[in-house]
């Protein structure tokens, strides 16, 4: 008897230390694009997202890599010191956490031997990767980490393809200048390193221009309630929203603050318009969504773009390239079913072109020479112009652009000299009927935003649930604990 109640005891102090650990996913096995490579073969390594809260993004990135790298290999591979090199892509799963980062770009590196890295998805998941790249000089090419934050640490080896977070709602605030005279603006926006820079360097921006911010307030990670946000920006007379952070709650939050009767003139969202899906999901509440995208099907960079400009073209052209990512969908079960190309998915796979136009002009797969040709380089590619800081890596060259739902389509709409269409001010979906007055000057629907606020529903947010949860769970652990301890000891 004494014997089993020891080992009780002795099961419920390791259940209980088992949980007190900090929550972390086992790396799991390599896998690999494509499976395997005969000759001279250049490894290319990603730790990405293809299960937890970034897993929409993490498979665009995956697969719009994994489209350009088809395309490499089948005109001509990389030439290199008269050598022809195929490329392949060695990834794992990194479940979205970024305590997962340091211990797959190691593996990557002293493990699977890998020339090159490709940075996870997100501001927060890059911060974690960067370092460990940075200590073995292994270049990591970031195409998904926006912070500017990130380039101010004096890393060497990461370089940036898509523009910085200070340059997303640039656009955003244009349109609104010129379009909204009476704006009052609300940021609603994730408390991340990445949704957090960009509303800092909008709200900075937006003070410059002359226009009116009335609300500014973020919400922890995995909120799923904004009514108290909405309720609280309506009471502002906020008639513009800006804000949202990633996939999940970016369309919470668009569809709350439609359901909740919000007349809203012009509505830019973070990450999630951008997936085709957001509109399946959504149908006619996302017709007048729109957001700052790094790149969309319907841009006009061509070579003879870029031979006005004076720009060396490289790589597919826009068609080609899509053509290859619907290639990637009908052979990798990763890539099925995610519909159109989403800038995800471009800029992952224009840091692979990038990176090839570097390896082919140092002439070598040595990365410091690598390194140093990139801080040469200004290309163009189907993703845009490619032109890089020299001192801290940071992408100079690329622009963004503001696409909108428009009648179930995405739509650019700013800059005008590649627009498609005209930006699309209070949306009439958005505003019924009894909401509209006889005009139909968009100015005129600023009285709408005082009318009667419908009152939120009851609510404990995520964070204080969370916490209240985390202190129950901690204190049943002491609990069995004690418990298991007394009962080792007990003779």
């Amino acid at each position: 008897m004494e014997r089993s109640l020891r080992s009780i005891a002795l099961v419920l102090v390791l259940a209980a230390l088992v949980a007190m650990a900090p929550a972390y996913t086992l790396v799991s096995t390599a896998l690999s694009y494509p499976s395997s490579v005969s000759g001279n073969v250049i490894k290319i390594g990603m730790p990405i997202s293809l299960s937890g809260h970034f897993a929409t993004e993490g498979h665009q990135a995956l697969c719009g890599a994994i489209a350009s790298i088809m395309w490499i290999n089948d005109h001509g591979g990389v030439k290199v010191g008269g050598k022809t090199y195929k490329l392949q892509l060695i990834y794992y799963d990194d479940a979205s956490s970024a305590n997962n980062e340091p211990s797959i770009v190691q593996k990557l590196v002293t493990q699977d031997h890998v020339n090159f890295l490709l940075a996870p998805y997100s501001s927060g998941l890059t911060s974690a990767a960067a370092p460990i790249a940075e200590q073995y000089h292994v270049i990591m090419l970031s195409h998904g980490g926006a912070s500017n934050a990130i380039f101010q640490k004096g890393y060497h080896y990461l370089v940036q393809i898509l523009s910085p977070a200070s340059e997303y709602f640039t656009g955003a605030l244009e349109i609104i200048k010129q379009y909204i005279p009476d704006a009052k603006i609300a940021f609603i926006y994730e408390n991340g390193k990445f949704a957090s820079s960009v509303v800092k360097y909008a709200e900075q921006k937006a003070k410059q221009m002359g226009l009116d911010v009335v609300y500014s307030k973020a919400y922890e990670a995995g909120t799923s309630d904004f009514s108290t946000f909405i309720s609280a920006a309506k009471a502002k007379g906020a008639n513009v929203l800006l804000g949202g952070g990633h996939y999940d709650d970016g369309k919470a939050l668009v569809k709350q603050a439609h359901d909740l009767g919000w007349h809203l003139k012009f509505i830019a969202i973070l990450v999630a318009p951008a997936q085709p899906k957001f509109y399946q999901e959504l149908d006619d509440i996302a017709n007048g969504v729109a957001y700052p995208a790094q790149w969309a099907p319907g841009v006009k960079y061509s070579p003879q773009i870029a031979k006005q400009m004076g720009i060396e073209w490289f790589g597919p052209t826009v068609q080609e390239w899509i053509n290859y990512f619907n290639k990637a969908q009908s052979e990798l079960s990763a890539c099925k079913g995610l519909g159109s190309p989403a800038y995800q998915a471009a800029e992952a796979g224009a840091a692979i072109l990038f990176l090839v136009k570097a390896i082919e002009t140092a002439g070598t797969l040595d990365n410091a020479k690598v390194r140093q040709a990139m801080n040469n380089l200004d290309i163009m590619t189907f993703f845009g112009r490619l032109k890089i800081d020299p001192n801290t890596g940071l992408q100079i060259g690329h622009k963004m652009i503001i696409a909108q739902w428009q009648n179930g389509k995405q739509v650019i709409v700013w800059p005008p000299e590649v627009a498609q269409a005209k930006p699309l001010i209070a949306p009439p979906n958005w505003w019924p009927s009894s909401a509209k007055t006889t005009s139909t000057s968009p100015a005129t629907h600023a009285a709408s935003t005082s009318s009667p606020t419908p009152s939120p529903s009851p609510t404990t947010t995520t964070k204080k649930t969370s916490k209240a949860v985390l202190w129950g769970t901690v204190i049943v652990i002491i609990i069995i604990i004690i418990v298991g301890v007394w009962l080792a000891v007990r003779k």
